[in-house]
């Protein structure tokens, strides 16, 4: 019962200690039973009898154990008796509920994927992280916590996050969106996952409603209604989310709020028409809901310039806008953005300190500068252009190698192509037999919900170089052919 390590950096005499109180609170030992003598106990184990002394000392100075003159050591005799703990093994499956009661509202939830290992893989549609200029960022990092003025950081600060990386994202967002945000209307956030939850909690109470697309990301879903909110399904079409159809569901039900993801839909990868965005946003004035604006990937788009978000054409104050620098950059590095009217943001960053004080500060004061010195626009550039040959070409050998096994329509931005199987497939087993042959492929489940359930995946194509875009469909190939 009593083992020691020496393999450890665990000093010996510490690791004793702890095995005496493991036998103390499992009540193996009880009040007042005698320990072993250090010089009994120091055979037993192999190890120096003075060891055993500083161990007992430790077990004295912590309130486990008492010495009583000539007569030796002895578990505390003013501990409250603990019953005796069966061995895992013995009880492995005698259990048959929870040591404490609490509320599990996540038991139907569908965990994430971990993209984080070396099989070769078609995810749904993230970045490259190769791309990514992350030396020129760690440059930054190091360079700020070396300087004097760089210590700082290492403080705490505004829950808001970097006033610098809010001023350089507010400059990027003008100049590139079109929308005027002031730095104190801004909360620089841990992605947008995070925006979306602050966002809920502030908007949404217990059976209020959100319009949400029938298709539509499902953690979002997730977020709404672990608010206990109901959610509102408006059908998507090709021209995005079916504003006529919410106006309708307005004339009769209130709602707090629509969430809506006008460019590049998830996981549709439409795009929402300028009249249908004109429209929502009159409703919103009207009936007075907000909404929640995600544009998780707006610098993305190929073909033509991107419609101005709703955010840079909402005269009333109704939208709340979220962004994401991980979607662009490297989905690990968790920076995001979130705005909206000034008392909502101030809000939100009170909220924000609930669950999270503040972001990593030296690494939002680095992506600052990397706003600042062009960093980010030189990626931005470089990405598109190589995020639009690989579009390309996934989508061409999807035509020419998957005739009347998928249908899609090529894209006009984004980082995935939203791929409608044929029903004879079977995508649970189409995705076990990939990975069989060295090859993650979804299963078409994390994106269906109550109303939406499609033979359908949404591939990404911009993560994977030219040979690896050429394997991995020819792997699915064959395993579909």
């Amino acid at each position: 019962m009593i083992q020691v390590d020496r393999n450890t950096p665990v000093t010996l005499h510490i690791q004793v200690c702890n095995s005496f109180i493991v036998l103390i609170t499992n009540g193996t030992l009880q009040p007042s039973d005698v320990l072993p003598s250090s010089r009994m106990l120091a055979e037993l184990i192999g190890i120096n009898r003075n060891t055993v002394k500083l161990a007992y000392e430790e077990l004295i100075s912590q309130g486990w154990a008492e010495s009583v003159e000539r007569k030796g050591v002895f578990v505390l005799s003013g501990l409250p008796i603990q019953p005796k703990i069966k061995l895992p093994e013995t009880n492995k499956n005698s259990r048959s509920q929870e040591a404490f009661i609490w509320t599990n509202q996540f038991e139907n939830s569908v965990p994430g994927d971990n993209f984080q290992h070396t099989v070769l893989t078609i995810d749904d549609g993230f970045p490259d992280v190769r791309l990514a200029p992350i030396d020129p960022l760690m440059r930054e990092y190091r360079s700020l916590s070396r300087k004097f003025f760089g210590k700082n950081f290492l403080k705490y600060g505004s829950s808001r996050g970097s006033e610098h990386l809010r001023h350089s994202i507010s400059n990027y967002l003008s100049n590139t969106r079109g929308l005027v945000v002031p730095v104190e209307d801004m909360l620089i956030t841990k992605g947008s996952q995070m925006g979306i939850y602050l966002a809920a909690q502030l908007l949404l109470q217990p059976a209020d409603y959100i319009a949400v697309g029938t298709s539509n990301y499902c953690f979002a879903d997730d977020t709404f209604r672990y608010s206990g909110a109901n959610l509102l399904r408006i059908p998507v079409d090709g021209n995005g989310m079916d504003v006529n159809y919410l106006e309708d569901i307005l004339k009769h039900k209130k709602i707090r709020a629509v969430y809506t993801i006008p460019h590049h839909h998830f996981p549709t990868t439409v795009t929402m028409s300028m009249e249908r965005r004109l429209k929502l946003l009159n409703l919103a004035k009207e009936y007075r809901f907000a909404v929640i604006e995600d544009d998780y990937d707006f610098d993305f788009h190929y073909d033509n310039k991107p419609y101005l978000p709703l955010a840079s054409i909402d005269h009333n104050h109704n939208v709340i806008y979220i962004g994401s620098i991980s979607k662009t950059f490297a989905p690990a590095l968790r920076v995001g953005f979130m705005t909206g009217p000034p008392a909502f943001i101030e809000a939100a960053s009170s909220l924000r300190q609930l669950i999270d004080k503040q972001g990593d500060t030296l690494l939002e004061e680095a992506f600052a500068v990397m706003y600042d010195n062009g960093e980010m626009e030189r990626h931005f550039r470089k990405s598109l252009k190589i995020y639009k040959q690989r579009r390309n070409l996934f989508c061409q050998l999807l035509k020419s190698d998957f005739e009347g096994i998928i249908e899609f329509k090529v894209p006009e931005g984004g980082l995935g192509v939203w791929s409608n199987f044929d029903q004879s497939i079977d995508l649970i087993k189409m995705s076990e037999n990939a990975l069989k042959k060295g090859l993650y492929i979804g299963n078409g489940n994390f994106y269906k919900n109550e109303s939406f359930s499609t033979n359908a995946l949404r591939m990404g194509f911009a993560s994977m170089e030219e040979n690896e875009m050429t394997a991995a469909l020819g792997i699915l190939k064959t395993i579909l052919r």
